[in-house]
């Protein structure tokens, strides 16, 4: 049935939780504000890098550190996004797979677009036709707004009726519902399965493995 598979990133395709908690905690050192766990940093992640430093240490009119952290981070994980990062088990070889049987692979995130652009060539060389990060400096508004997955869409002449859009929080099945589009969320990521079902996931799955059966 499906002849696009777009997918999230983050909590998808890649297992970035404990970069992106290194990468928090190392800027809130650097400003000595208390740190945070791995599980806060997961309950935090999903709307981008500003929502993720607020939800670290307060909003930009609450912290005049702010800056200075949200750029601290920047830096620090632009050196550091690799360290303990890696692809979910199984997510090679559906993607493998998947761009064997002729379907097209992209990726529509909320992750900083230079982070994006280092990552899915290190990890995904060749199996990634388009992928976006976020870019709202160009007019493109982070999800849940639509505007990323609808541009890939457009990008790639894909009908919207054989798309699909696989996440793994409320994020991605808002993002697919404003875009139009069917929704396959993941259980293995940062949000369990009874909460992705609280927020409305109508298709969950438990292995990427899963993916080569849906239709």
């Amino acid at each position: 049935m499906y002849q696009t598979y777009v997918f999230d990133l983050d909590g998808t395709l890649l297992n970035t939780l404990n970069d992106l908690a290194d990468a928090v905690n190392a800027s809130l050192a650097q400003f000595a504000l208390p740190l945070v766990s791995v599980e806060q940093v997961r309950s935090f992640v999903g709307n981008g890098l500003v929502k993720l430093i607020e939800r670290s240490i307060g909003s930009e009119e609450k912290n005049d550190l702010f800056y200075g952290v949200f750029n601290y981070f920047k830096g620090y994980y632009k050196e550091h996004n690799r360290d303990k990062t890696a692809p979910y088990a199984g997510i090679i070889e559906v993607l493998e797979e998947l761009n064997k049987k002729g379907k097209t692979c992209a990726v529509v995130s909320n992750k900083v677009n230079d982070a994006v652009q280092q990552l899915i060539p290190y990890y995904f060389q060749g199996l990634i036709a388009v992928s976006v990060g976020e870019n709202e400096a160009a007019g493109v508004r982070r999800k849940p707004h639509p505007d990323s997955l609808n541009k890939v869409l457009k990008d790639l002449g894909a009908d919207k009726k054989t798309a699909v859009y696989i996440g793994d929080s409320e994020v991605d099945i808002e993002t697919a519902a404003n875009a139009g589009v069917d929704c396959i969320s993941v259980a293995w990521g940062f949000k369990d399965e009874n909460f992705l079902k609280e927020h409305g996931a109508k298709k969950i799955i438990k292995m990427p493995q899963e993916l080569l059966a849906v239709e």
